[in-house]
């Protein structure tokens, strides 16, 4: 089946999805990738695009999601922007990607070292910029009630503002929320280590509501 292909794509699964992501990352930290035919990928994706994953990611330039899940051209959505925050124009785009042309996994994933979360706590306000660092606000505030030692590469603020993106993205998502719930999408959260090039899937919704719901099956069956 060719991968560029509305059937390849319908006949994937999210837990499928996030598996490919692995295995890419797992490529591209020890510099196994594969040798990507670029040119044929314009080929194969010139009458329509059915990339499997979206991924909401920061637009730090060390970050390129194609790089480090070691994927091509038509395989991914990319939304970047600073600091990986939720707006009506990102959730849109998300929307968009996931119900109408088909992606089954939505990423937020953020990153060490972010200038923008180190910003934040800076308190700094210039010009368009102030309105965004607001938004990570919450993040330091919850990063207080979180150990070092319980995130996997020690930046508790970058993790929790992945955490909020994705709780921002259910809330505020109607569409989402519903795919969501039906098993069409999976969420995970991620952290990409810029020193190493690793990527912590810290956060699985998806297993999470699966093994939520499987709970609730059991209990409902034994009263």
């Amino acid at each position: 089946m060719r991968k560029h292909s509305k059937e390849f794509l319908q006949n994937l699964t999210p837990e499928k999805c996030l598996e490919i992501l692995k295995e890419g990352n797992l490529r591209f930290i020890t510099n196994l990738n594969k040798d990507h035919d670029h040119l044929e990928m314009v080929n194969e994706t010139r009458e329509g695009q059915y990339p499997f994953a979206v991924i909401l990611s920061c637009m730090d330039s060390r970050t390129s999601i194609e790089l480090i899940f070691d994927q091509g051209l038509g395989d991914l959505f990319s939304i970047r922007v600073a600091g990986n925050i939720v707006n009506d124009d990102i959730l849109a785009s998300l929307e968009y990607a996931l119900k109408y042309v088909g992606s089954k996994l939505l990423i937020v994933l953020g990153h060490t070292g972010c200038g923008a979360i180190n910003s934040a706590k800076k308190g700094v306000k210039d010009g368009h910029i102030t309105g965004l660092l607001q938004r990570m606000q919450p993040a330091i505030s919850k990063s207080m009630l979180k150990s070092g030692s319980s995130c996997r590469f020690g930046d508790t603020v970058a993790y929790s503002n992945v955490e909020n993106s994705l709780e921002e993205i259910l809330t505020r998502s109607n569409t989402i929320k519903e795919m969501f719930q039906s098993g069409d999408i999976g969420l995970v959260g991620g952290m990409y280590d810029v020193t190493s090039g690793e990527v912590d899937f810290f956060m699985d919704l998806t297993t999470k509501y699966q093994v939520t719901t499987s709970q609730y099956a059991l209990q409902a069956e034994a009263v």
